[in-house]
């Protein structure tokens, strides 16, 4: 009786895990520059690839959070300028 998976199987979740591991961090990088350029595009895909990572098991369990946040803030930062002077872009 074997207690662990096959070896066919093992390269494919460590390959997984390493995958959600890189959606976390562009998560977090994507989420970051968001809130200085193009956050109508960068807010949605941080929070995307944050929730990705999350689902997939990702070890970078802060930065996945920390890049849904900051593209949830991305949002919220649009919203207070589409308020402020009713367009889609901001400057700085």
């Amino acid at each position: 009786m074997h207690l662990t998976a096959p070896a066919a199987e093992r390269p494919r979740t460590r390959t997984r895990t390493r995958d959600a591991d890189g959606m976390a961090v562009a998560s977090f990088i994507l989420g970051l520059l968001g809130l200085l350029v193009f956050n109508v595009f960068l807010g949605p895909t941080a929070v995307v690839l944050a929730a990705v990572a999350l689902w997939r098991g990702t070890a970078r369990k802060g930065r996945a959070y920390l890049g849904m946040g900051l593209g949830v803030a991305d949002l919220v930062v649009l919203l207070a300028f589409l308020q402020l002077d009713d367009t889609l872009s901001w400057s700085l």
